[in-house]
Formats: C-alpha cells, sequence, structure tokens
C-alpha cells in the first residue's frame, strides 16, 4: 500500500493519524477552515482515499480531481448528505460513514438543550453574567417541568431512540412520526419535538411554517440533526409571533451562520454543532474513519459503508 496518498481535510485527533500513517503518506489540511471546492480539488489530487468532514461537499468533480486510484471516501460523521453517493458509486469509490459511537453524545445535548431552554438556564446565566439585580421569589423565572409531557420524536433512528429513553427518564410520554403516526397528528400532540431525521431533499425544510403553525403554542423544538430540516427563517417568524414556547438549536441551515432574529430571543438556546463534541466521541468517529480506510484499501469490507 505504500505510495498510497491518503488526503484529510481537517484536523482530526492523532490517534487516527497514527492509524491512517500506517497505511501510506497522509497530508493534512493546514487551513483551519473549510476548504472552498477549488482548495479541496487541488487538495485531493493523487488522493487513494480522503478523510472528508460534514462540511466538505463531495461530488463527481472532487473525485474526478483526485484521479481514477481513489478508492474511498471516509466521512467523519453519520450523514452524508454532503457527498454525492451516487456518483462516487459509479466511478467506483466506496463511501464510509461513522455510525452508532456518537449515538449518546448526541443525545446528551439534545436533552441538554432542553433543560437548558425549559428550565431558562441559559436565559439566568445570561443575567447573572451581566450584572442585574435579582431576588427569590416563587414566580421569578419560572420554567416549565417535563414530567408527564409529551416528547415528539421526528426520526427514530438510534439517535432518537436514546433521546426517548432519558426522556422517559425523566417522566415523559414518547411518540414517533411513521406511518402509525403522522408527522402532523405528532406536532399536534407534543410538547415537545425533537429532530433526528437524515437531510434529504424531502426532509429539508420538513419544519416550515405550516408545520411550525401546527404545534401547540406552548410547545419547545429541538434540532440536532442537520440545520435545512428546519426553515429558520420561519422558526424566527413562530417564536416572534408567541406560536410556539421556544426553540433549541445545534445546527443551522446555513452554518456557520444563524439567523440573526435568533441571535435576539431569550426563549432561544443555541450551541456551535456540538452534538458529537466530546473528546471520547470525537476520537473514536475519527478512529472509525480510519479503520473504514484501512478496510478498503487492504481490499477488505469497510466496517460503515454507505449503501445507497
Amino acid at each position: 500500500m505504500w505510495g498510497m496518498r491518503i488526503v484529510v481535510t481537517r484536523r482530526v485527533p492523532e490517534a487516527a493519524l497514527v492509524e491512517l500513517r500506517a497505511l501510506g503518506e497522509v497530508v493534512v489540511s493546514d487551513a483551519d477552515r473549510p476548504l472552498t471546492q477549488e482548495e479541496l480539488q487541488e487538495a485531493v489530487a493523487g488522493a487513494s482515499a480522503i478523510v472528508s468532514m460534514l462540511h466538505d461537499r463531495i461530488d463527481g468533480a472532487v473525485a474526478d480531481a483526485a484521479g481514477p486510484q481513489l478508492r474511498v471516501v471516509a466521512n467523519v460523521a453519520v450523514g452524508y448528505d454532503n457527498i454525492d453517493v451516487p456518483a462516487l458509486v459509479e466511478r467506483g469509490v466506496v463511501v464510509t460513514n461513522t455510525p452508532d459511537v456518537l449515538t449518546d453524545a448526541t443525545a446528551d445535548l439534545t436533552f441538554g438543550l432542553l433543560l437548558a431552554l425549559t428550565r431558562r438556564i441559559a436565559e439566568g446565566d445570561r443575567l447573572l453574567r451581566a450584572r442585574k439585580p435579582w431576588s427569590f421569589h416563587l414566580g421569578f423565572m419560572l420554567g416549565s417541568g417535563l414530567q408527564g409531557k409529551t416528547l415528539g420524536i421526528i426520526g427514530p433512528g438510534q439517535i432518537g431512540k436514546a433521546v426517548a429513553r432519558r426522556a422517559e427518564a425523566f417522566g415523559m410520554r414518547v411518540v414517533y412520526s411513521g406511518r402509525s403516526q403522522p408527522k402532523e397528528d405528532l406536532l399536534r400532540v407534543a410538547d415537545v419535538v425533537s429532530l433526528h431525521c437524515p437531510l434529504t431533499p424531502e426532509t429539508r425544510h420538513l419544519i416550515d411554517a405550516k408545520a411550525l403553525s401546527a404545534m401547540k403554542h406552548t410547545a419547545f423544538l429541538i434540532n440536532t440533526t442537520r440545520g435545512p430540516v428546519v426553515d429558520e427563517s420561519a422558526l424566527a417568524d413562530a417564536l416572534l409571533a408567541n406560536e410556539i414556547a421556544g426553540a433549541g438549536l445545534d445546527v443551522f441551515e446555513r452554518e456557520p451562520e444563524v439567523e440573526p432574529r435568533l441571535l435576539e430571543l431569550d426563549n432561544v438556546v443555541l450551541t456551535p454543532h456540538l452534538g458529537s463534541a466530546t473528546v471520547e466521541t470525537r476520537t473514536e468517529m475519527a478512529l472509525l474513519a480510519a479503520r473504514n480506510v484501512a478496510a478498503v484499501l487492504n481490499g477488505e469490507e469497510p466496517v460503515n459503508p454507505v449503501r445507497r
């Protein structure tokens, strides 16, 4: 395998680089930002393997820029909406992802957003840091309890099910969208709507003005999947009109940009795509990508092939 070139589009934990260096020459982008498409095409020239991030758009043009020796694109993410899988398969390139290892971390963050939102934790933190006067009384900064409330999960995959387990521990009732529980019914009954569906043409703007108007005015929306699943402009409109009670977002429609109106609202909690952001999880994701690369370059079946 020596002589094979492995391109990593952004820095990853050293443990993964150690495994990749055992396979061939490893080139890591020294730009601490997403590469432009032109930079990406230039960077991957001659690569047998590409380790990509969720912000890299890997399409047929990138594969062609790499050359006919390209054998695998290992995406360090569960979702692969950034990859034109049919175009790569057509060129004989294997695509892999990193499912399962980030399930608990993302579920934890989802529930963290929910608690911060319903118990006004971030808002209270801002109040104290601004040194505003306050005193305890029974009506001060009242939030909303979760016990007995209904959590609606759109996308009952591994992460959605992990969130459901946490919700049940808090005494919540859980309902799912699907054939037996259409999205419209879920939106109507849920006190909290949590999004865990992949981004596809069908789920882009799944939560739009119509969907938001179907929710209870006391309900909360949580998104830790992909930003474009929510129409951010429509969400800001709904929040300003008090159509829903609040929102917790870890992902955004045009990352790293955020709809400016959301930044001004106290009933919105925002985090910068931290769903999988633990040392343990991000390391394991990178290691899994490296093992997928190793398997393909060794002529073996990868651990996590994307089949589409």
